[in-house]
């Protein structure tokens, strides 16, 4: 089979980013894949298609491009630069590569592209649905009509997680229920393992006897930081936020007034750094992910998860199909500083409450979100779209 990935977003600094690096990376093993995206960097046995694009836009901003603008802000002929130049690579892609099925990704323009491909081509495709596009879509209602429209024609929709597929039908209509599937990311086992090196780390970031809260993403107001570092005053270890976005100055100041000593910015972990965050995950004891939006469930909360480090995150979006409160974390009220300084304290005042909880985040990601299983179900869905 041959499949053609479409992708809004470059491959490392996003969730949806790091979905299709991984789907890819596993889909090559028995198919041949293509991905185009705004990116140059290779994926393992897959062909690259960049696109080129007139400046870098983004859904809610990017990590690798903190200045980025919105696509939510920009202006019909900018949006037709950007569009032009994804469709311009796609039917080169089509024309080249000729794929017997195409996957989009984010419910978005995209799919326009997709849908013009189908017409011309007749080339079946399916989407998966990440919450970005969602919220886009959802505060610029000039992405609803067309994208609907394409919709109509998608064999399959895949939704990340129950929350994002509650919200999609929200937005979109719940006249897409029927074709409507429900599968997560997943993470690699073998890359994020129970145990890491954290040496190099320790030694150059001075670790020494610190006890470590992480937070790990975008650095912008949906992610909720904010309440984190209003709860480190009370937090008994030191907060460390890697990443970068919008927020970080804002972010910065308030830890500047607070006068706190125990928050520390380190900036975006990209691919050269990424044996660093390797580290980090197995030497925090606990992960926080004080979302204040509805997330999906984010791949960072795996990717902890599977390096035996327990979780803290706020009760919403699809975060609770991971995280299970007092099992391998704990699900706490967004925008409670106090609730997240309570759990996280919980976690590092016992050391045997954080080996029990990260050996069940362990198990948690093995049983129902290793990118084989995953990859297995989504390639049934491209099978049952040639049918």
């Amino acid at each position: 089979m041959r499949i053609l990935i479409l992708q809004t977003f470059p491959l490392w600094g996003s969730g949806s980013g790091t979905y299709v690096r991984k789907l890819s990376e596993q889909l090559a093993k028995k198919d041949q894949v293509a991905v185009i995206c705004p990116d140059q960097r290779k994926i393992k046995r897959c062909r690259l298609y960049p696109v080129n694009l007139p400046f870098f836009v983004a859904f809610t901003g990017h990590s690798e491009h903190t200045r980025c603008r919105l696509y939510s802000q920009i202006s019909a002929s900018e949006f037709f630069a950007v569009y032009k130049a994804f469709m311009k690579t796609a039917l080169e892609a089509v024309e080249e590569f000729k794929p017997d099925v195409i996957h989009v990704q984010h419910a978005s323009f995209l799919l326009w592209v997709a849908r013009f491909i189908r017409a011309f081509y007749n080339i079946q495709y399916v989407v998966t649905v990440h919450g970005t596009g969602v919220l886009n879509t959802s505060i610029d209602r000039r992405y609803l009509g067309l994208t609907c429209d394409a919709l109509n024609s998608a064999k399959f929709i895949i939704a990340v997680s129950s929350d994002t597929k509650r919200w999609f039908l929200q937005v979109y209509g719940r006249k897409y229920l029927p074709k409507m599937r429900i599968i997560p990311g997943g993470v690699d086992l073998d890359r994020y393992l129970a145990k890491q090196p954290t040496q190099l780390i320790s030694k150059k970031y001075r670790l020494k006897d610190k006890k470590i809260v992480l937070y790990v993403g975008k650095v912008t107001v949906q992610k909720g930081i904010e309440y984190l570092i209003k709860a480190a005053k009370n937090i008994q270890g030191d907060v460390y936020i890697i990443g970068t976005g919008a927020d970080r100055g804002r972010l910065e100041n308030i830890t500047e007034k607070m006068a706190l000593t125990n928050v520390h910015f380190l900036g975006y972990f990209g691919q050269d750094k990424f044996s660093e965050l390797l580290s980090f995950y197995h030497r925090a004891a606990v992960l926080v992910v004080p979302s204040i939006w509805d997330e999906p469930l984010g791949l960072i909360i795996l990717e902890a998860m599977a390096s035996k480090t327990p979780v803290v995150a706020s009760n919403k979006g699809g975060i609770p199909m991971a995280v299970k409160d007092g099992k391998n974390g704990f699900l706490v009220r967004a925008r409670s500083a106090r609730a997240i300084a309570q759990a996280c304290n919980k976690i590092l005042q016992n050391p045997e409450l954080r080996e029990k909880m990260g050996t069940e985040a362990r198990k948690t990601a093995r049983a129902g979100f290793s990118w084989p299983r995953i990859t297995a179900v989504i390639r049934r869905k491209y099978v049952g779209a040639l049918r």
